[in-house]
């Protein structure tokens, strides 16, 4: 699974960076996380508001920290679909 938190390092998107971690440690999950800072880079997955998070390819939310128990969902769903 690649995850990729977008974001310009902001302390939202840090601690969007730091839940994925937890939740993969948590879930026993193997995952390749990127934290992309580049402006260019973001925009090109159509975010226009970070932190947004971006598994396999499909952005998966944008502008916002998710509470840790829906960020534990979508990564689980990514994970069985495998």
């Amino acid at each position: 699974m690649d995850i990729k938190v977008l974001g310009s390092g902001c302390a939202n998107c840090n601690k969007l960076e730091q839940m994925v971690f937890d939740v993969l440690a948590e879930q026993n999950i193997d995952a390749s996380v990127t934290h992309v800072r580049d402006f260019k880079d973001i925009v090109s997955y159509g975010v226009m508001s970070t932190p947004a998070l971006v598994i396999d390819g499909q952005v998966k939310f944008s502008g916002v920290v998710p509470s840790k128990a829906k960020l534990t969902e979508v990564i689980m769903e990514a994970a069985k679909r495998g």
